[in-house]
C-alpha cells in the first residue's frame, strides 16, 4: 500500500489509523475517498452538509506550488463546511507552524472553543485543533456537532475492531467552553 507508506512516514504515529481500517473505510463507506498524485495525497469523508479531510499531505518537493490550496479550492467549490485536524505550534516542529499558517492563508479559522484533546494507544493525551472553512458563518455549536459525526463515523469506524477501542469517544475527547 504505497499511499499508506507515504502517509507513514509524513504524520505522527499516534495520528495514524490501522492500514486495514482505512482500507475498509475505502471500500465500505461511500463517503470516504482516496484522491492520490504524485504531488499530493487525501483521504476525505464528504457529508451531505460538509467535508471532513482525515490525511492531506503534499509532497516536499511540491510544496510551495499552489498544489495544496488547489486541492483546498477545489472542495471549497462544492460549498460546504470543510473541517480537519491539526496538531497545535510545537516550537521543536517547525512543519507545526507551517501547516497552521498554510491553512489560515487558505481561509481556515481554528475553533477556538472546541477543545480537541484525544489519547494514543499507550493512554496518553495529545490536544488537536479543530480548523474549518465554511462558504457562511457558523457557530461552533454547529462545528461541534459536526465534529462528533466525524469521530463517529470515520475515526470511530470499526475501531473495536482493529484498536479494542472507540478512537475518538465524542464525549470524551470533544469539549465545547462557554
Amino acid at each position: 500500500m504505497d499511499w499508506y507508506e507515504r502517509l507513514h512516514e509524513y504524520f505522527p504515529e499516534h495520528e495514524m489509523k490501522d492500514p486495514s481500517q482505512l482500507k475498509a473505510l475505502l471500500d465500505d463507506k461511500d463517503i470516504y475517498h482516496k484522491e492520490e498524485t504524485e504531488d499530493y495525497l487525501v483521504l476525505y469523508a464528504e457529508f451531505p452538509r460538509f467535508i471532513f479531510i482525515d490525511y492531506f499531505l503534499v509532497a516536499d518537493r511540491a510544496r510551495g506550488k499552489g498544489i495544496g490550496s488547489k486541492v483546498l479550492n477545489q472542495f471549497k467549490q462544492k460549498k460546504k463546511m470543510i473541517l480537519l485536524e491539526a496538531e497545535p505550534i510545537d516550537p521543536e516542529d517547525a512543519d507545526t507552524e507551517k501547516r497552521l499558517a498554510f491553512y489560515y492563508k487558505n481561509g481556515f479559522h481554528k475553533a477556538t472553543r472546541i477543545e480537541y484533546i484525544r489519547e494514543d494507544e499507550h493512554g496518553k493525551p495529545y490536544s488537536m485543533n479543530v480548523l474549518y472553512w465554511a462558504p457562511a458563518p457558523e457557530s461552533e455549536e454547529v462545528i461541534m456537532n459536526k465534529m462528533v459525526k466525524a469521530c463517529q463515523e470515520i475515526h470511530n469506524f470499526r475501531s473495536k475492531k482493529y484498536y479494542g477501542r472507540l478512537l475518538a469517544d465524542p464525549d470524551k475527547v470533544l469539549h465545547l467552553k462557554q
